[in-house]
């Protein structure tokens, strides 16, 4: 039984979750910042892989990375990378695919705290950079787990987006899902169990820590 699917499903989801927790919240807290025709078509945009099929979203990002033509000849001839067929295409998959997943939860919290907060930070002397990390982040911790467990937890199970531009070589850019999949085609049916039951495990383990914690932060403290 070969776990290193697993092992590297783990390492995509990782690295995926930390990089979007970099990138969404600056995206998150700027978009939660009043409303402009400009904001609203880049959360279009970040929207879309909720309702795209995966296998579109990779085969478009498969056509523009091929080291044939467009962005991924650009980036072959100048820096040497290439994100066809390899691990550092399934991280740029996954989080343009897992993107809404970070910047939702995180966007929907803080729209939702009052602009008392920001204003009374400010009045003390404090930027608006020191005002969101030690002001309104820790106001948003319940949304903020839950962003960072559904991006790790999407991640987890992404199959088209992969496939479309990672394809299926062992020890590169065969992940689980895939390695489920593959199993299931040769009828080795014990592989694709041992596969999706540590999937599932690993998810439901996840998703119940989210519930667990927002229940404990949301008690009242009469209860």
């Amino acid at each position: 039984m070969d776990l290193t699917p697993i092992w590297l499903t783990l390492k995509l989801a990782g690295i995926t979750t930390l990089l979007l927790l970099v990138i969404g919240l600056p995206v998150a807290w700027w978009l939660s910042k009043g409303r402009s025709f400009f904001k609203i078509i880049l959360e279009a945009i970040i929207t879309m892989p909720l309702v795209l099929p995966p296998s579109v979203l990779g085969f478009y990002l498969l056509l523009a990375f091929s080291p044939q033509h467009g962005i991924g000849k650009w980036l072959q001839q100048t820096f040497d990378i290439r994100f066809v067929f390899s691990f550092k295409g399934l991280v740029l998959a996954s989080i343009i695919y897992s993107m809404p997943f970070m910047i939702g939860p995180i966007k929907s919290a803080l729209q939702q705290l009052p602009a008392s907060l920001s204003q009374s930070s400010y009045s003390l002397g404090k930027s608006k950079w020191q005002s969101f990390v030690r002001v309104l982040l820790p106001n948003i911790k319940p949304s903020l787990l839950t962003a960072i467990v559904l991006t790790f937890a999407h991640t987890l199970g992404e199959f088209g987006v992969v496939l479309m531009i990672g394809g299926n070589i062992p020890n590169v850019t065969r992940v689980a899902s895939i390695a489920v999949y593959d199993s299931v085609e040769q009828m080795d049916y014990h592989s694709a169990n041992v596969y999706s039951l540590i999937l599932f495990a690993i998810t439901f383990v996840l998703v119940m820590a989210v519930f667990i914690f927002n229940k404990y932060q949301l008690k009242s403290p009469l209860e």
